[in-house]
């Protein structure tokens, strides 16, 4: 462990971006180092972090529960609120039933690692989050399978070579955290029905964004009896800490007796239990947050692409300002910072130095006097350090 110094050499250039420490709630401008800085790098996307019924909801629980379960789900941590919450869940995305585990990435290991055994298969996109990857890998599945992102002919041909009589699982983002672009769901899910496979949709950056009142992609796609299990996280547009899985009666059932990271963690704490159902609540009662999340999106893409960003394929308010060169992307990074704007590199290894990237994300609670501000000091010093000679070079 002592030869690993990568992270000690990027700190000693002054570029190291990570573990930043926010003094403030998190909201469109938090205090680093007691500066206002501009937070263009969250996962609230309805910025609800702040929002007083979801603050009032928590202390409420928190009188009423106390601060913590002390224990699993399996055991003494289910409470009342803990079901009230699942039943909000499976009707606001439109399945029999939901369970609530402890964090997002842990419904990942749990749900993927216990529905195949040890004949089957799981097949995921190489741009999976990490946690489907890592279910995964936790399962007992003959083969797991990767396919090239969004490439529906690859898909099919490793559903081709799959035993008819085995479980073929699908594991696929809904929306892809950092590209942000959507998976090709209404093709994957004629290709699970010719293959007779089942489809594990993760929709953690979808809830609250896309679909008819936030409830994700298969929503959004007109699909959601055809795919079998939709999770999701509470740390992104819901505003609290952790995940839950959606699908028929029998699949909860299964996943409530056989999944470890459920069984063998302790459950969510009232205080977070009771500001997701009030995160739900909002979200129903003031749909014009979606609206305005869009609106931002959409202003800050007409922004980023006239001033010759390259922006991907995204489709959502996740906006990748491609870099292409991991110094320059640490580089942007804390030049921005210093000027009072928070975004988040992504470089290699998570990505090729050739394909790093600024991930940008908008919040509904944005101005568009904040985002007019943060474009232009992307732009302005994106071009003092010979980001678009990259660019060109790139292509």
């Amino acid at each position: 462990m002592a030869a690993y110094d990568q992270p000690q050499r990027v700190q000693e250039m002054g570029l190291y971006p990570y573990f930043r420490t926010i003094e403030s709630e998190q909201d469109t401008v938090v205090k680093i180092n007691g500066k206002d800085v501009l937070m263009f790098g969250s996962n609230s996307y309805l910025g609800l972090t702040n929002h007083p019924k979801l603050k009032e909801a928590s202390k409420r629980a928190i009188d009423k529960y106390g601060s913590g379960c002390a224990g699993s789900r399996f055991l003494n941590g289910t409470l009342d609120i803990h079901l009230e919450l699942e039943t909000k869940l499976a009707d606001f995305v439109g399945k029999e039933g939901a369970l609530v585990f402890s964090t997002g990435f842990q419904v990942n290991l749990g749900v993927i690692s216990a529905i195949p055994g040890r004949h089957d298969y799981v097949i995921i996109d190489d741009l999976d989050h990490a946690c489907i990857i890592d279910g995964a890998r936790l399962s007992f599945a003959s083969k797991v399978w990767k396919y090239k992102h969004n490439d529906m002919e690859g898909l099919e041909k490793l559903l081709s070579r799959c035993d008819e009589d085995k479980i073929k699982l699908i594991a696929v983002d809904g929306v892809f955290s950092m590209e942000g672009d959507l998976c090709k769901l209404p093709e994957i899910v004629a290709l699970a029905k010719k293959y007779k496979a089942n489809i594990f949709l993760d929709d953690a950056h979808s809830l609250g964004v896309m679909g008819k009142g936030g409830r994700g992609t298969a929503d959004h796609f007109g699909v959601t009896d055809d795919v079998d299990m939709i999770m999701g996280t509470f740390s992104k547009s819901l505003a609290s800490i952790g995940g839950f899985v959606a699908a028929d009666n029998d699949t909860i059932n299964f996943l409530k007796h056989n999944a470890r990271s459920l069984i063998f963690s302790a459950s969510i704490a009232p205080a977070n239990a009771a500001s997701v159902i009030a995160a739900l609540d909002l979200i129903q009662e003031e749909p014009e947050r979606i609206d305005k999340l869009w609106e931002n999106t959409h202003y800050a893409m007409k922004l980023l692409n006239e001033a010759g960003f390259d922006t991907g394929h995204t489709e959502t308010p996740i906006i990748p300002i491609m870099i292409r060169d991991d110094f320059k992307t640490f580089n942007l990074t804390k030049m921005l910072l210093d000027q009072g704007v928070f975004v988040n590199p992504v470089v290699s290894p998570a990505v090729p130095s050739s394909s790093s990237l600024i991930r940008y994300s908008l919040m509904a609670t944005h101005t568009k006097a904040q985002i007019q501000e943060s474009v232009e000091k992307i732009y302005a010093i994106s071009k003092e350090i010979g980001v678009f000679d990259q660019a060109k070079t790139a292509v």
